[in-house]
Formats: structure tokens, sequence, C-alpha cells
């Protein structure tokens, strides 16, 4: 049986079904999750990461896990690192054999951020010696960010952001959760890395015009300044997170503008481009 943590999220919701849809036995995990969030036949258990106790529940019977970590996660817990280390050694008693993290390119690209570098690596180490097999997954920046453009596209037929023509290789969600549904399910994955981008480079401008495409209507690109969209990103996401947040989205690396071959490496195909996502997601700007 395999635990989702992370399970009505972007990622963890499509991971979930193609489990299920495998023949897997599956039991998904979040905070406030409901039969009606799963298909027929997953099992549900309400709990908290940063409550390793509430979790104990979900694990029984499991031989793997997938680790999901949510932006507030830093918050909730004191000791982050300190936190799952109690959840996987609670795993491990439980039989469980192999874990997944999904953790975030941040660790190695902004390694002094306290929110994207520091307290992933601390994270991504206690995972590494908790004993398990253990997997890690480093997305890049998620094509469904766009879905904070939901509403003005609806409402205004606009979408703005900062730093208009800066490319970034986004990765579709969907991706994410068919590597993770791979190295949950195969074998030959145990102490690999996988950095998970996009295909290409695409700017926020350039989303926008694929966006307008998708809906068959224009949508104006309106620049936002740096303080303008860090007063936005502060209305859901800790200061620390906003900051990096914008740094990598204005001045991103090389490293993070780097398309990386390992959604192919693993699924055997190519990684989706922003406007599939797009295409699949259209109705949420309509």
């Amino acid at each position: 049986m395999i635990v989702v943590t992370g399970a009505t999220g972007n990622v963890g919701r499509t991971l979930v079904r193609l489990l299920n849809e495998a023949g897997e036995p599956v039991t998904a995990v979040s905070r406030k999750i409901t039969e009606t969030d799963v298909p027929d036949g997953v099992r549900t258990v309400a709990a908290d990461l940063a409550d390793p106790a509430s979790l104990r529940p979900a694990l029984q019977g499991a031989d793997a896990l997938f680790l999901l970590i949510s932006g507030d996660f830093s918050v909730a817990a004191a000791d982050p690192a300190g936190t799952i280390g109690a959840v996987l050694e609670d795993a491990k008693a439980e039989g469980v054999a192999r874990t997944v993290l999904l953790s975030s390119q941040g660790v190695v690209t902004r390694p002094d951020s306290a929110s994207h570098g520091q307290m992933g690596a601390a994270i991504e180490d206690a995972v590494r010696r908790s004993g398990l097999d253990w997997t890690i997954l480093r997305p890049g920046g998620f094509a469904s960010n766009a879905f904070a453009w939901a509403e003005p596209v609806r409402t205004q037929r606009i979408a703005p952001a900062p730093f208009g023509d800066v490319g970034l290789p986004l990765v579709d969600p969907a991706d994410i959760a068919e590597v993770a549904h791979t190295v949950l399910r195969e074998d030959g994955h145990a102490g690999q890395i996988y950095t998970l981008t996009g295909p290409a480079l695409s700017t926020p401008r350039q989303r926008a015009e694929v966006i307008a495409g998708a809906l068959g209507e224009p949508v104006r690109f309106v620049e936002q300044t740096h303080d303008e969209a860090r007063a936005q990103m502060l209305r859901f996401m800790p200061e620390p997170v906003a900051d990096t947040t914008l740094a990598i989205i204005g001045k991103p690396s090389p490293a993070e503008q780097r398309i990386s071959p390992d959604i192919e490496r693993v699924t055997g195909r190519a990684p989706r481009t922003f406007a599939d996502w797009a295409e699949r997601n259209i109705a949420a700007f309509r």
C-alpha cells in the first residue's frame, strides 16, 4: 500500500488517481481530506505532517510513502527536519521500505535561502538518513502557478506579473505526478535525485499569450513592479518564500534556466509544454 501526503494538491491529486488506476492500494492524506476528494476505493486519512502522531494511522500496512512538504510547513512545524525525521521513524517501524520526497530545485540553486535552500536541505538529509530506500524529486517552478491569473483573466482578461520577459522552464504538475508514480512502483530509483523541468523556457508574457490562444480571446499582459508582486504574494505565502520566489523569477541562475532530461529519462516521454497545461486547465480562465 502506498501513502500519498498532500493528496488534494496539484501533484498529489493526480498521483492518487494514477496509482489507483494502476491497481495500487492507496491511502490519501491531507489535512481536511474527505472521500469526495479521491476516486472510489481510495482510503483517506485526515492528518498533518507537522503532527507526526496524526499520520500514524495512515502508515499502518504501508510499504511506500510519498512526502510532499507544503509551503507553510516551516511555520506549522517548529523543527521541520526533526518532524520529518519522526514521520520517517514511524514509517520504518510500520514496515515502509521506500519513500519519495517532493523537494525543490531551490535546495541546490538557492542554498542560502532559509525557505528554499536551508530547510529543504535539512529535510532531504533527514530522508537520506532514514534507513529507507529514498528518491528525491526536485522540480523547478510549476506551470500551475498560472492559476494565480484565473480571476483576473476571467473578469478583466488581464494577466499581471513581474519580470515579463524572463524565461523559466516551468514543469507541469502532471509530469511530477507521473515521475512519482513510476519511482514509487518500480525498482532502480533508490538513491537517485531527479531534477524536473518543462521542455523549454517560457516568459510570463508568452504564457499570457498561450492562455489567450487557448481561450480564443485576447488577454493583456500587465507588468507588475517588484513591490506590487511582493504585496500580492504576501497574501498567501510567508515572507521568506515570497522574497526567494521573486529572486528566482526575476534573476534566475543558469541552473534554474537549464532544461533537465530527467522526466523523459524516468517516464520515457518528453515533458509536457505550458500550452499542454493551459489547454487542459483552460476552464479555470473562462
